[in-house]
């Protein structure tokens, strides 16, 4: 990692605030009434775990879930594990560095006057192969191959991480389901986009540093797909743009609690109804800090566009059709060439009366 430029400048819309928010908390929400295939055990406590469900989404975009059936042991060891690769030296790390052709694996972001994160990543998808089409062109029907990069340290890396990927992927269509019951769609309205699914994790490594007032560990962002679930350690440092004021909020994770945010994949399919919310990371001066999300993404055949149950003459859809494994490819090929525009994402398409 590279010593922060003293002339480096946060752009105004990213500069950390000096009145941040520390609230009490996001909302919380207890899953314990599905962690078995019976949940109408209790219609009444059921119905309101979906209204709270709904109510999180829209007026926050962001909560988090206790009681939800992940064991705890898959999360202390992908935490153990992950500790293990990046207290490596960089040119081990290096060996399973990504690029254009295998677009998962390592990468450190070196902090310049263009680049705002400061972190080390590791990216693995959830499919091995993950299917992806070999090019951005509507026309072309080929489709690719992304592979993961396993290292040879720590030598259980690889089924750690495969083992906890299938207990986030399970959690997430969990939630997929409760959200699609707060918007009066049946149970497993969305269940069918995830057939083929590109989702993958990553894991963040944010090194302590000694000038967290001038830099971030991660830019304001909202994610693009369906649902992010996020783990962290002990160190916080994940700030939500809170929707009624605007303010920045930093969230306190509560011990074993996932993080849960819906991405614009959602906010598409609602209509509206549920939107993406922008949020960030903090750094903290002498601790090192690791998280690891869970992209929850669709098939890549997936034309992404909202549901017909959810429009109507008076709510007419807000956004065109696209491709989601076209979309996901030229996202991903930003990462590794100059682009003379700026990196596709979903406002591009939002339809305007």
């Amino acid at each position: 990692m590279v010593e922060i430029d003293p002339d480096f400048i946060q752009a105004p819309e990213h500069r950390p605030k000096l009145n941040v928010i520390e609230a009490e908390n996001i909302p919380v929400i207890d899953l314990s009434p599905i962690l078995d295939d019976n949940t109408e055990k209790d219609p009444l406590v059921f119905d309101e775990l979906v209204r709270k469900i709904g109510s999180a989404c829209k007026e926050w975009g962001f909560f988090q879930v206790i009681n939800h059936g992940a064991p705890i042991e898959s999360r202390e060891k992908i935490i153990s594990v992950g500790k293990k690769f990046f207290a490596q030296k960089l040119e081990e790390k290096k060996k399973v560095r990504r690029d254009i052709v295998n677009v998962m694996g390592y990468y450190e972001s070196e902090l310049t006057k263009n680049v705002r994160d400061w972190k080390e990543v590791f990216d693995y998808t959830f499919q091995e192969p993950t299917l992806i089409p070999a090019s951005i062109d509507p026309d072309d029907k080929e489709i690719t191959h992304w592979n993961n990069q396993w290292p040879e340290y720590p030598p259980e890396m690889r089924e750690t991480f495969q083992e906890y990927a299938q207990h986030m992927k399970k959690l997430s269509i969990k939630i997929m389901e409760l959200i699609a019951l707060s918007l009066g769609l049946p149970r497993e309205r969305f269940n069918d986009f995830f057939k083929d699914e590109t989702s993958w994790i990553r894991l963040n490594y944010y090194p302590p540093c000694p000038n967290p007032d001038i830099v971030l560990g991660c830019g304001g962002h909202k994610d693009t797909g369906a649902l992010t679930v996020l783990a962290e350690d002990e160190v916080s440092g994940l700030e939500v743009r809170v929707k009624s004021d605007g303010d920045w909020v930093l969230v306190k994770p509560l011990p074993n609690a996932y993080i849960i945010n819906v991405g614009d994949l959602v906010q598409v399919w609602t209509n509206d109804a549920y939107e993406s919310i922008e949020h960030r990371v903090m750094l903290n001066t002498e601790k090192a800090r690791l998280s690891y999300p869970f992209f929850l993404f669709p098939s890549h055949y997936t034309i992404v566009e909202p549901l017909k149950e959810l429009i109507s003459e008076e709510n007419p859809p807000k956004y065109r059709p696209y491709n989601w494994g076209k979309f996901l490819a030229a996202r991903k090929r930003g990462n590794f060439m100059k682009q003379d525009v700026v990196n596709i994402h979903t406002g591009q398409f939002k339809i305007t009366y």
